[in-house]
């Protein structure tokens, strides 16, 4: 049961990528479960059934509501369909958190199309389109809150990511554009960047040896490694009322990485000479 002071109580939220993209937590998986145990009924949209599921039984075993739709979201029809499946099993929509993705790893000159292709429908595409079909509802419901998982590629060079971070980019802009243009319908629209995490989507990227986790845990002046834990804080802030008044913001959640300098990579370099090296 939740208590009368949960920071979502009552309302109802759509969550993308809302299962894991393999054995752990990813970033999905952690906003919806921390929407739902602050009072959210979720629905928990991704192409998995499987990584739903496992994200439903948690919320569940918690005593929390939320139910799956399993779809395709850089497709209108299914975004669409997966709004039309909220309203009707919760009555009304309050917030979106566009967060499913997809990364490759190439330079401009390697890059493939058919890498570009895929990556900016499922990243930068289904942004849109989810937005373009939630806003009326949350509208509706007298308003209420979007926010897009861009990342910090979007913000500062981090190598070898060029159709990773020209989707990225996208939803950075257009977070500052739908913010005016949604406004009026008292929809708040935010971005969050996460950093270097260490989440299942980075394991299959970067396979996540002890001296790769050492290495992009030291590349921010926190020194520590983030998880998708601390973007689901950021998400359920930025969804809750104690976020009423902002809008239009991108937020790093990174820790400090978008602060720090080149100079702080050569010291990075320095550190890993003598660190430790777990």
């Amino acid at each position: 049961m939740k208590n009368a002071s949960a920071r979502m109580l009552s309302k109802v939220a759509v969550v993308t990528g809302a299962g894991s993209s393999g054995p752990g937590v990813g970033t999905g998986k952690a906003i919806s479960i921390l929407l739902a145990r602050e009072g959210a009924k979720v629905l928990l949209v991704d192409r998995s059934e499987s990584a739903a599921d496992e994200t439903l039984q948690i919320i569940r075993s918690e005593g929390g509501d939320a139910s799956v739709f399993i779809g395709d979201v850089s497709s209108g029809e299914q975004c669409l369909a997966a709004v039309k499946t909220a309203e009707t099993l919760y009555g009304r929509l309050d917030t979106l958190v566009n967060n499913v993705a997809v990364t490759s790893s190439a330079e401009v000159v390697d890059v493939e199309e058919s890498d570009l292709d895929r990556l900016i429908d499922v990243n930068l595409k289904s942004v849109v389109l989810m937005t373009k079909h939630a806003a009326p509802r949350i509208a509706a419901a007298g308003g209420g809150s979007i926010t897009n998982i861009g990342s910090i590629s979007a913000l500062r060079a981090t190598g070898r990511q060029t159709a990773y971070t020209a989707s990225k980019g996208g939803v950075v802009a257009l977070t500052s554009l739908w913010a005016v243009e949604l406004g009026r319908s008292r929809i708040r629209v935010n971005c969050i960047c996460p950093g270097t995490l260490y989440t299942p989507i980075a394991v299959g990227l970067f396979g996540m040896s002890d001296q790769v986790r050492w290495d992009r845990a030291n590349l921010p002046p926190l020194g520590t490694e983030g998880t998708a834990w601390d973007i689901a804080w950021a998400a359920l802030f930025l969804a809750s009322e104690e976020a009423r008044w902002i809008s239009g913001v991108t937020l790093p959640v990174d820790g400090g990485f978008i602060a720090a300098t080149p100079q702080w990579g050569a010291d990075v370099e320095r550190l890993r000479d003598r660190g430790p090296r777990t």
